[in-house]
């Protein structure tokens, strides 16, 4: 006992490990174990449903009532983040459903972006999904353009798109910043049906005020489970469900705990929350 408390010693006065973090290390190995759990566990995997998303749900009949107005559809990432962004990640994976519902209804899909890189890959994701829809020779590069990197810049040329185009359906879904309003007003002018999304709180209040459907935070990240139905995707939605019960559970029990050692008068009753 006397020689592990040594061992002990000598691992924190030597620096190779950093006591402080000792909670953080917890927490992650908690966090690892839950993900594994939830994407390996078979059963785990068929149980689990994500609820149903008003906002995604009408995706496809945004993209039917563009169809069937002959008009085109607008998709946009927003001009606050990169391809780095879990946003606009997320964004990619619900323009991939979107692509290869347009292709099937052989409606246009066009895509301004403020971003080269972003460009690149959008076109890479829609050709590769009119390609999976049967229908590649709809595919039109010239759709999906790069506009400016100026953030007015970029509002101004997107709101001329939807000027001259008046697109029946509108996709604003990715990192949004003061660019979001406008663009919103400018499609519910032309009585365009709307489906935005962003994890900016602030950029939040002008979508849901503006557009017919808002994904909300983490909606946004969960699109593409809820979508593509994919395992994997749905497992790490429901990790992140589970680390949230465990997070509430565990902060429920401080405030009790503190509360029943403040009353008893015992010193010290909080040092396991740190």
């Amino acid at each position: 006992m006397y020689s592990n408390i040594v061992i002990v010693d000598a691992i924190v006065n030597t620096g190779w490990f950093d006591i402080t973090t000792l909670s953080t290390l917890i927490v992650s190995i908690i966090s690892i174990a839950i993900v594994l759990y939830t994407t390996y566990h078979r059963k785990s995997r068929d149980k689990f449903k994500i609820r149903e998303i008003a906002g995604l749900k009408a995706v496809e009949n945004a993209i039917g009532r563009a169809t069937e107005m002959a008009r085109p559809v607008l998709y946009t990432p927003g001009w606050g983040g990169d391809i780095q962004r879990s946003t606009t990640i997320a964004s990619m994976n619900i323009l991939s459903y979107v692509a290869e519902q347009t292709a099937a209804y052989g409606c246009q899909l066009v895509y301004p972006t403020h971003d080269p890189v972003i460009m690149t890959v959008a076109q890479e994701v829609i050709k590769e999904s009119y390609t999976h829809s049967g229908y590649p020779d709809r595919f039109r590069a010239e759709d999906v353009t790069y506009v400016s990197s100026s953030q007015f810049g970029y509002a101004a040329a997107v709101d001329g798109m939807i000027t001259r185009l008046k697109p029946a359906s509108i996709f604003l879904l990715g990192t949004f910043e003061a660019e979001s309003l406008i663009l919103a007003e400018t499609g519910n002018s032309i009585n365009a049906i709307q489906i935005a999304g962003t994890d900016s709180t602030i950029q939040l209040a002008f979508f849901i005020v503006a557009c017919d459907y808002t994904l909300i935070g983490e909606e946004l990240f969960a699109a593409s489970g809820y979508l593509s139905g994919d395992k994997s995707i749905l497992a790490s939605v429901r990790a992140q469900d589970i680390m949230k019960v465990l997070i509430a559970v565990f902060l429920l029990s401080a405030v009790i705990w503190e509360t029943v050692a403040t009353i008893s008068g015992i010193s010290g009753g909080s040092w396991w929350m740190f």
